[in-house]
């Protein structure tokens, strides 16, 4: 553990500084640009991979393109934004927005979100890194990011994937409304999604054998942190005389609305929201998750996390002030789960208990609204494919409960036709069919 801290204060002053040298200084034919991935050490086709046109795993390297696509210059022309280029609201995550000063020559903003987003600025460490003497320790203190550090990869994703308060990293409300895409975070499904590299005897002994439970468990901390800390922030309080809605559930608002005195109300109280009625709640999805893996896992801090997350939930009908401090008192409870869970080694029988939990009598109940229960759903089948690579559920096993798993895919389809008991029902049904196979 000493170790890991002393690595991780060497990056976090290398980080600081260090200057961005493009796409273009990995992509030859004997570093990162190959066509196959045939490479002895690293798979040596991970441009390929970056820039793969048909696939999810390509999206970084279209994340530029997409400020000019239809869709995105509506967007910029209804928030009066201006070009894609200078878009400073956009830039921050739609590409490696690095400052006038650290560029390097070959660096280009067009290149969308490059390595150097996710690797750290390469200045450092380019000319290094591959050479024999080097290790994966040396490279990190020269300035590369650690991602197989579950806080280090969260804190990176989370950036773009949910927000921070850096220039161009926080999506509001407004740019919502414009007809950006709704923000979730889930950073075992996204790492695979963006998966360029090979878990083998090589990497292992590098970086450690990689743990699915872990980095989601993880990754469901640092997403409550991360929200808690921005909704603390001034900055991001409010627009105007309204509050920043970003911070909330968009479907408790955006149901459909009838005046009739016969129709049926879609809204149901929600047993872990303590709140006045009618007030939009906070976007829980990633505290219900959270809860749900501190049943299994981490059974000593439960309780402190739940009762932090009512009081939370409780102050939103008080006052700006009182809800800042229950954020701040639940935002402590989630980093100690976060150091908890890191520390731990996850297992099998972990993820069939996590799922269990996730479905079970408690914290079913709270799956009220869709984005909560979206989560679930990408929880539980990022749980069992963990499950699949550990070797305790077979490939065809899993494949022959899959119509189970999308079912409840198939239940939060589309927030219009979303619908509670239905997608409880659901869920249940796809943790029953993976629990068979435990």
């Amino acid at each position: 553990m000493l170790a890991l801290l002393t690595v991780l204060l060497l990056a976090s002053a290398a980080w600081a500084g260090g200057t961005f040298q493009g796409v273009a200084s990995c992509a030859g034919s004997t570093c990162h640009g190959r066509s196959e991935g045939d490479g002895k050490v690293v798979r040596q086709d991970e441009l390929m991979q970056w820039q793969e046109p048909s696939s999810k795993g390509g999206a970084h390297s279209r994340a530029y393109a997409a400020l000019t696509s239809p869709r995105g210059q509506k967007i910029l022309s209804a928030l009066s934004l201006g070009k894609a280029e200078s878009a400073s609201a956009c830039l921050g995550c739609h590409a490696t927005n690095a400052g006038a000063g650290e560029r390097g020559g070959r660096f280009r903003l067009t290149d969308g979100v490059g390595c150097e987003s996710c690797h750290g600025a390469a200045s450092g460490w380019i000319s290094s890194h591959y050479a024999v003497p080097a290790t994966h320790v040396s490279n990190i203190a020269q300035g590369m990011i650690p991602l197989e550090n579950p806080k280090a990869r969260a804190s990176v994703c989370l950036d773009c994937h949910f927000g921070s308060s850096k220039t161009g990293q926080f999506v509001t409300h407004s740019m919502m409304a414009a007809g950006h895409p709704r923000v979730a975070f889930e950073l075992d499904l996204f790492s695979d999604l963006q998966r360029h590299w090979d878990d083998d005897a090589d990497y292992r002994q590098r970086k450690g054998r990689g743990d699915s439970v872990r980095l989601w468990a993880v990754g469901q901390a640092e997403a409550v942190q991360r929200s808690l800390s921005l909704f603390q922030q001034p900055q991001f309080a409010s627009e105007g005389i309204f509050p920043e809605f970003y911070f909330y559930d968009c479907h408790s608002c955006h149901r459909s609305i009838d005046d009739q005195p016969n129709r049926a109300r879609t809204f149901e109280t929600n047993p872990g929201r303590p709140m006045t009625f009618g007030l939009p709640p906070y976007n829980d999805e990633n505290i219900i998750m959270l809860s749900a893996v501190a049943q299994v896992l981490a059974p000593g801090q439960a309780g402190a996390f739940d009762a932090a997350s009512r009081q939370f939930h409780a102050a939103m009908g008080e006052g700006r002030p009182q809800a800042v401090a229950a954020a701040s008192r639940l935002r402590a409870a989630a980093a100690s789960l976060s150091s908890a869970l890191a520390a731990r080694q996850g297992s099998a029988d972990s993820a069939f208990a996590v799922v269990d939990a996730i479905a079970g009598r408690v914290i079913a109940p709270r799956f009220t609204d869709y984005t909560g229960s979206a989560q679930a759903v990408m929880a539980v089948d990022t749980l069992l494919n963990s499950m699949v690579r550990q070797g305790r559920v077979t490939v065809g096993a899993a494949a022959g409960i899959r119509a189970n798993i999308n079912r409840a895919y198939a239940a939060v389809a589309s927030p219009s036709s979303y619908d509670p008991p239905a997608f409880r029902a659901a869920l249940g049904q796809a943790a029953g069919a993976i629990g068979s196979l435990r």
